[in-house]
């Protein structure tokens, strides 16, 4: 996921199902404690847990890109296909270029996890 030690990692939508190993192992990697919604600092990176249900996904990148520094990730982490509250791909292929953003990759980052990368498109890019 391209965390290093001392990065800071904002996460978002943390609930009961979501992958609290690939978590253990984000956090040993960092040396750091997630931060949460009330956070007001830059971080490096963003972990979204992303749900079929859970509202307006333009509406969370954005609100994640406002903590992002300028060449951070925001990781969106949905359920496999064949699990519950399973979101469709283009949900976030559509989100992304409407706040700002580009897909750059998607992996299986877990047994019921899918995780995809978005990062903010650059400015007068040539």
């Amino acid at each position: 996921m391209g965390v290093a030690q001392g990065d800071l990692v904002l996460e978002v939508g943390y609930d009961d199902e979501c992958d609290d190993e690939l978590r253990a192992s984000i956090k040993a990697i960092t040396g750091t404690e997630f931060l949460g919604s009330d956070n007001h600092e830059v971080v490096d990176a963003v972990i979204l847990w992303w749900r079929d249900g859970d509202g307006d996904l333009v509406d969370e990148l954005v609100d994640a890109l406002t903590y992002l520094s300028e060449a951070g990730p925001i990781w969106v982490l949905t359920p496999k296909l064949g699990r519950p509250y399973h979101v469709e791909p283009s949900e976030i292929q559509d989100a992304a270029p409407t706040a700002g953003l580009s897909q750059t990759s998607t992996i299986p980052i877990s047994k019921d996890w899918t995780a995809t990368r978005l990062v903010a498109r650059k400015a007068g890019k040539r």
